[in-house]
């Protein structure tokens, strides 16, 4: 299982760690060059291979995390990517400012999905999905998996269950240990993971 991270200036770090760190095999970076980009809490990361090397039929998912500069239009190339994978059928797992980008690439106007908010998606010049948007966590629409901000860990969950990484009551531990800190959870999940 290969699973893609892209990776780009201001990328917001708490987003992504609670999937990739689960993911069997970890993860390989894509940036938008070869060039070493800086996280928004200052890490650097030096990619592993650039985007115009992507393609669908290497990858088992494209994950895009947040970044300040998805608004901007800067990651538009990003968003053209992951047009590319959901046409072949390679899933795509977008959070906060990616799931914007999606908005403006046309990409949720017949799928459900979700995002920080309805009015942050309505800025998205392409955005034409509001009557699909839902007031959840995470909403996984046939292999689209979209996420607000504030919910990395139920965007994991969804990653996870989607690449059959963990059956559904260790995916239901996962989300109690992690969201809601229950004990009880650990013991499921430790011995899932053992």
């Amino acid at each position: 299982m290969t699973v893609h991270l892209a990776v780009y200036d201001t990328l917001a770090d708490w987003e992504y760690g609670h999937a990739v760190a689960h993911i069997p095999g970890g993860v390989r970076t894509v940036g938008p060059t070869g060039a070493t980009v800086t996280t928004k809490g200052g890490l650097r990361i030096e990619p592993d291979l650039t985007l115009d090397g992507l393609r669908p039929l290497d990858s088992s998912m494209l994950i895009l995390p947040g970044a300040d500069t998805w608004t901007s239009g800067a990651l538009t190339a990003f968003a053209y990517t992951a047009r590319e994978f959901l046409h072949e059928g390679v899933p795509v797992a977008a959070i906060c400012g990616a799931v914007y980008g999606l908005a403006d690439e046309g990409l949720l106007d017949e799928r459900a999905h979700t995002a920080a908010a309805p009015e942050f998606l309505r800025a998205a010049n392409g955005y034409r999905g509001a009557a699909h948007y839902r007031d959840a966590d995470a909403v996984t629409d046939r292999d689209l998996i979209t996420a607000g901000p504030t919910e990395p860990v139920a965007f994991a969950r969804e990653i996870l269950n989607r690449l059959g990484v963990f059956e559904p009551p260790v995916l239901d531990a996962f989300q109690r240990l992690y969201q809601h800190s229950d004990p009880e959870a650990y013991a499921v999940f430790a011995a899932a993971r053992a």
